[in-house]
């Protein structure tokens, strides 16, 4: 409840948005192998950019 108009920072951002990512990923690898490889490599790059941020 105190933390309801709490911004989020660029870290917790990047880090749904990996997590997203390798959902998307895993769910698309039964399927579409290419566009599994393309969500893996974007999950990736958003990791790389958290270690920058670290």
């Amino acid at each position: 409840m105190f933390g309801l108009f709490k911004k989020k920072s660029e870290k917790e951002k990047l880090r749904v948005l990996y997590e997203k990512l390798l959902k998307e990923s895993y769910t698309l690898s039964t399927t579409n192998r290419k566009l599994s490889d393309q969500k893996a490599f974007e999950a990736d790059e958003v990791m790389k950019q958290l270690e920058k941020l670290n």
